[in-house]
């Protein structure tokens, strides 16, 4: 750590104050602080427009070692809100390496800080929850920074995938394949697309209020629901899209796709108390009974409890704390995933989900 670096100052709604130096863009910024819990794949999380709105805090101490490349990115920008480490590596060392990590932070005005007690901070969050913070490089005042924070909207009830989705729709890729897809990008990551096309799936990415009778239009093979940030229930008009689409075209959701696919067919989501967010979470697959190491990175979840057994069954079960991983449509084409079968960063134990949404587009959706 360099101590010729700005003090950076972090406060957490619970009133916890850390202190620091910026890594990063100087600068202000606030959301809610979460924590990942990844050894490396730094640059696909910070990219990861699922992180939209938080202040995501690595709990490996040394992050930067390997600096970024442009080939390992998720989306067109960084999407989370702040950064968090213990001590940002300022010598890395890697043959892909194209620039350090703090200067495509400061290329992207992000804003970080470094030198705090990283442990604490996630253990405060494990046994409080996760909470709304603010992170300043510019300001040390605890009573103006109260203020500000103050004024941040608490994570519940609020649509973020209006911010991250695309304005227009556009092709993916060169757009050939034997099927046609529709992606309703909620905040998708982009290594989704590159296996959808590698599939043989022509792709054409839609904004996250794409009405149904729009999709319908591009007659598709498929629509995939994507990831994003944000709490599913505020995503009201994809929700009634998702609607309009059951039993007329087979549907395969991702994280917060599946939680739109579930409140779709008139279950209930609730918030986790600190959320999933890493590369080695245990998943068993109720369907084969195999266990998968997955990658994860999500603050709400199904309950399991208001889903219609007569509409939908559980298919995958999270082995940390048994909440619902997977759901599979009982009389019509529609399955889902809590976790990343794309991984990037993490496993590939789940990528057998895409083979079935070809399968299923193969067979007419039968």
């Amino acid at each position: 750590m360099n101590d010729k670096r700005p003090d950076a100052t972090l406060l957490l709604a619970n009133g916890a104050v850390f202190r620091g130096h910026a890594f990063g863009a100087v600068g202000e910024t606030a959301g809610e602080v979460c924590f990942n819990t990844g050894m490396t794949g730094y640059q696909e999380i910070l990219t990861d427009p699922s992180y939209a709105g938080q202040l995501v805090t690595m709990t490996y101490p040394h992050i930067g070692n390997t600096g970024v490349n442009p080939e390992d990115v998720e989306s067109s920008r960084i999407q989370v809100a702040g950064f968090i480490v213990r001590d940002g590596v300022t010598t890395p060392s890697s043959w892909r390496m194209t620039q350090p990590l703090e200067t495509y932070l400061v290329g992207n005005r992000i804003v970080g800080i470094q030198g705090i007690d990283t442990r604490m901070l996630v253990r405060m969050i494990r046994s409080e929850g996760a909470m709304n913070g603010i992170l300043s490089s510019e300001d040390d005042d605890q009573d103006s920074l109260k203020r500000k924070l103050a004024e941040v909207p608490a994570m519940t009830g609020l649509d973020l995938s209006s911010r991250v989705t695309t304005a227009e729709p556009y092709p993916w890729g060169e757009g050939k394949g034997r099927f046609k897809v529709v992606a309703y990008d909620f905040g998708i990551k982009w290594n989704i697309l590159r296996i959808l096309e590698a599939q043989g799936c022509a792709v054409t990415v839609v904004p996250a209020h794409t009405t149904t009778e729009e999709v319908l239009s591009m007659k598709p093979d498929g629509v995939f629901l994507s990831n994003g940030p944000g709490d599913p229930a505020a995503v009201a008009p994809a929700i009634e899209s998702v609607k309009g689409l059951l039993d007329r075209v087979p549907i395969f959701g991702i994280c917060l796709g599946h939680q739109i696919l579930a409140l779709a067919l008139g279950a209930q989501t609730t918030k986790l108390k600190f959320g999933h967010r890493g590369i080695n979470h245990p998943v068993k697959n109720l369907e084969t009974g195999q266990v998968e190491v997955t990658s994860q990175n999500h603050g709400f979840v199904v309950d399991a409890a208001t889903l219609d057994e007569a509409v939908a069954r559980v298919t995958h079960i999270n082995l940390n704390d048994d909440t619902v991983e997977g759901l599979r449509c009982l009389k019509i084409p529609a399955y889902s995933v809590q976790y990343h079968p794309e991984a990037s960063p993490g496993p590939h134990d789940a990528r057998y989900l895409f083979e079935e949404f070809i399968t299923l587009m193969g067979a007419g959706g039968q």
